[in-house]
């Protein structure tokens, strides 16, 4: 799969793109908070393999191979500009018909994309995406701060980052952390939403609830489905890879 920096609207982002399926939807895939391309590992070939679709996998400004982000404060509605920032993206490439996979702040980022967007997206994966704060999920980022401040992680981390690691650390902690975004709720976009839905979490999900997946799939105005693992954690496509892919290849492949 080729990769490279495109330039959307002066930011400089890091891709890697597949259109080998003419007239096919392509999946793009949306990283969590501290994520990339290259953690993704395997897992959106293999999901291309199983649907016949093209892929779209690209780095957030500040993170992977894309250019760094600037030394600003983020504000409440950050991921609301990865959306239209992804919007600008599939304009560039010219992807009209657009599956989206979103794991964590990249979940959330496909909901807001998709009750923005909805003429470009024809069906939605979030894994343990959020619509609202929970305290379990300040907990969780509490100990993510924690352990870059007293592990190795901060080494782990650089080998996908660079330079740029302590900057998306204090991006995502610092206001994820603040009292400001405490009443941060997406609720109100949901009801936007009308491309098919599955919202798959882990029972063990140490960042979010099942509230997080009864209160959108009851909200979307499209059809919804969720998919509870019991004993999976935050990270449902690392942890058990060939059940998710399973999963999202038969959704994907009932919406063609």
């Amino acid at each position: 799969m080729e990769g490279g920096i495109i330039d959307v609207n002066g930011k400089k982002l890091y891709i890697e793109y597949n259109n080998s399926f003419k007239n096919k939807p392509t999946i793009v895939f949306l990283h969590d908070s501290l994520g990339c391309t290259q953690l993704w590992r395997d897992f959106p070939a293999k999901l291309a393999e199983a649907t016949g679709c093209n892929i779209l996998v690209y780095d957030r400004l500040g993170y992977g191979k894309s250019f760094p982000m600037p030394a600003y404060e983020r504000d409440s509605n950050y991921m609301e500009y990865e959306a239209d920032l992804l919007n600008d993206l599939l304009n560039e490439l010219n992807i009209k018909k657009t599956i989206l996979f979103g794991h964590s702040d990249g979940g959330t980022i496909a909901l807001i994309a998709a009750s923005k967007y909805p003429e470009k997206i024809k069906a939605i994966i979030c894994e343990a995406g959020h619509i609202f704060v929970e305290d379990v999920t300040v907990k969780g980022v509490k100990d993510a701060m924690k352990a870059y401040q007293t592990t190795d992680l901060p080494k782990r981390l650089q080998k996908y980052h660079g330079d740029k690691v302590e900057m998306i650390v204090k991006a995502w902690t610092e206001i994820w952390l603040s009292d400001r975004f405490r009443s941060w709720n997406i609720e109100y976009l949901l009801k936007n939403i009308r491309s098919p839905l599955l919202f798959i979490q882990g029972e063990a999900d140490d960042y979010g609830t099942l509230d997080q997946v009864e209160k959108t799939v009851s909200q979307v105005s499209g059809s919804a489905e969720r998919f509870i693992i019991p004993n999976v954690g935050h990270t449902p496509h690392k942890e058990i890879p060939e059940i998710v892919l399973n999963k999202a290849s038969e959704f994907i492949k009932n919406k063609l």
